[in-house]
């Protein structure tokens, strides 16, 4: 005989559908929080989170500036190895072959045989936002308008650096040029990426929050610029308290974060090894970390290379305080950049990709 089975018998649970989701890393070691330096006196600004150290790197221009004091410092060298080797071998010693030894450490700095290299011009800070996006957008350009004082930045008015659908806010972008303290010439350029509007969704590791980007280069002359500290404080800062906002417009909610495994960067993925912390879409830019230096170094170059249409890629190294940082570059075949820099830190190790369609 045989006992039929009641599914819903007493003492047995229900199956039930869960919906499963990818629960974000921790990267509260990789965070820096309001009122870190940036340049310039500017700093993380009340409400947002910086993701990654802060990228300094010499600017095509600086490098250009430079390169024939190098030449010639490497031309001396050279000359000088030569002479020493020749003196061996009149004195019937015989040269013997060095080996090369594996070694995961980063290259010297590019400028290393200069009494005094040159101190990288270009600061970039990537930044997420967890406070009221109005508000930290508005205290970030009360700083810029206080860095440069004869800009006309306005403070209470979204609507003059961002672009809006029905009211909604899809982009923003402040680029402008001026005098800061100490006779500067400085650039600065601010973007703010809600993420995806059309599918309500951010990019990877974005928290559904908005993500917003400040680049600061010198633009004056290279040799000038490295003649003065830049200011390390910024007076006047006006609050945003005292004024309303004016434009009205509506930050959008996203829902979800785009997964880590999503095509970035002009069809970029990150590799298994690797954990994003931070990533936008305007523009275009990923900040990973990776347990192993090599693994972060690799990265940042092979993802230039990728974009390279010649296999020919540009590579400045910078010894700064306690950081190194290793900077690729190249020119795109539609005529726009891709750039890594990837840095070795007490922090940690670091790649940080950007994308650029076109020249800014």
């Amino acid at each position: 005989m045989v006992a039929a089975c009641d599914g819903g018998s007493a003492g047995t649970p229900t199956p039930t559908s869960t919906r499963t989701t990818t629960q974000p890393p921790d990267v509260t070691e990789h965070e820096s929080g309001p009122e870190s330096p940036i340049t310039y006196g500017l700093q993380v600004p009340r409400g947002a989170t910086q993701l990654g150290p802060l990228i300094r790197y010499r600017s095509a221009r600086l490098i250009a500036a430079y390169l024939p004091e190098l030449k010639a410092a490497q031309a001396q060298k050279d000359a000088e190895a030569r002479d020493k080797a020749a003196e061996k071998a009149s004195e019937g010693t015989p040269t013997t072959p060095t080996t090369p030894t594996p070694d995961t450490r980063p290259s010297d700095d590019t400028f290393k045989l200069l009494d005094d290299p040159p101190k990288p011009d270009s600061t970039v800070s990537l930044m997420r936002i967890d406070g009221d996006p109005s508000d930290v957008v508005r205290r970030m350009l009360a700083q810029i308008a206080a860095l440069l004082p004869d800009s006309g930045v306005s403070t209470d008015d979204l609507g003059n650096y961002c672009s809006s659908a029905q009211r909604r806010i899809t982009k923003c972008r402040l680029a402008i040029q001026g005098i800061a303290q100490g006779d500067r010439e400085i650039r600065v350029v601010m973007t703010v990426d809600p993420g995806k509007i059309a599918t309500r969704t951010s990019g990877p590791s974005d928290l559904t929050r908005p993500v917003m980007t400040i680049s600061v280069e010198y633009v004056g002359e290279p040799r000038k610029g490295q003649l003065s500290r830049e200011s390390n404080s910024l007076d006047g800062v006006k609050s945003i308290d005292s004024e309303p906002e004016k434009s009205g417009l509506i930050w959008p909610k996203m829902d979800e974060d785009a997964p880590a495994t999503s095509k970035l960067l002009n069809g970029w993925t990150a590799p298994t090894s690797a954990t994003i912390l931070l990533s936008g879409y305007h523009p275009s830019f990923v900040v990973i970390t990776a347990k192993r230096a090599v693994d972060a170094d690799v990265t940042a170059e092979q993802y230039v290379l990728a974009n390279s249409p010649n296999g020919r890629i540009s590579k400045d190294v910078v010894e700064d305080l306690n950081e190194v940082s290793t900077t690729y570059s190249t020119r795109t075949k539609n005529g726009g950049t891709a750039r890594a820099t990837y840095v070795l830190s007490a922090r940690g190790n670091y790649s940080v990709l950007f994308y650029e369609p076109t020249s800014n």
